[in-house]
């Protein structure tokens, strides 16, 4: 798909949950829709914007730590979202140059970025796939994946502040399985998810307001997000909230603001 194509396709009309997160991290690609259904968000629960920023800090000493503790070389990255540097293969590749990794997603917009995501270290490599989480069938099938990762080898996979657009209707546990599936011995799960724990009223009020502007979502509890690593070694300090893992310097938000659970397990 073209750029153009990709354009056409976009929809400005309805707000869109990787355009809304652009919004909450001070990003510039998103529309008045996206900015206003935010607003609305921040009022039913104002830490919404330390929970992005939080959850760009995991996911980059996730890759981190994977990169530099574990051996990890190569990256699944599932609804990438739209490119906010540095992105995941820039993380990466500034521990092992030689760093590949496939990011996919299914958004017009993040398509249209998607060269940004394509501006590899000359040691490694990246692509970009357009799948949908809810078929990871289609994603296991496309000739990207094999082209760039190399199966017999571990690979991390990568969900970030995406398992909570699935609801238990598409089976969530089972696609996070399957996808494990096909990974050898070695490989990684790091994965963050938004909790109602702490803030179950706040929370409540945001699933209404994604549910009305047309996305479904569901929010777990911290065994429900623990049970996504069924099966995996969890590294320390296990199911934490973003903040707390393995954290650079002292945190400074607050648990109920942050609201993610995070985690990272080895495949045995």
């Amino acid at each position: 798909m073209t750029d153009s194509h990709a354009a056409r396709d976009i929809d400005t009309s309805r707000p869109h949950s990787a355009r809304m997160y652009d919004y909450y991290l001070g990003g510039k690609d998103h529309f008045a829709i996206d900015r206003q259904v935010g607003e609305s968000v921040a009022s039913a629960y104002p830490g919404v914007f330390v929970a992005a920023h939080e959850n760009r800090g995991f996911m980059h000493r996730a890759t981190r730590v994977l990169a530099r503790e574990h051996g990890i070389r190569q990256w699944l990255d599932i609804g990438t979202g739209i490119p906010t540097e540095p992105n995941l293969h820039q993380v990466a590749q500034s521990v092992v140059p030689d760093a590949r990794v496939v990011y996919a997603d299914n958004d017009p917009l993040v398509l249209k970025y998607a060269e940004r995501l394509m501006r590899s270290s000359p040691e490694g490599r990246t692509t970009y796939i357009e799948a949908d989480v809810n078929d990871p069938q289609a994603l296991i099938d496309a000739p990207e994946l094999t082209e760039i990762l190399d199966l017999g080898k571990p690979v991390a996979l990568s969900l970030n502040a995406l398992m909570h657009f699935v609801t238990d209707d598409q089976d969530p546990y089972g696609i996070v399985t399957r996808l494990l599936a096909i990974l050898p011995s070695g490989s990684a799960l790091a994965l963050s998810h938004v909790t109602p724990d702490f803030d179950p009223d706040s929370w409540g009020k945001v699933a209404e307001i994604y549910e009305n502007g047309g996305t479904p979502v569901r929010f777990r509890t911290h065994d429900e997000v623990k049970r996504f690593f069924d099966g995996l070694d969890l590294l320390d300090p296990g199911i934490s909230l973003a903040h707390h893992w393995r954290p650079d310097t002292e945190p400074t938000a607050v648990d109920a603001e942050v609201s993610l659970w995070t985690g990272v397990g080895i495949k045995p």
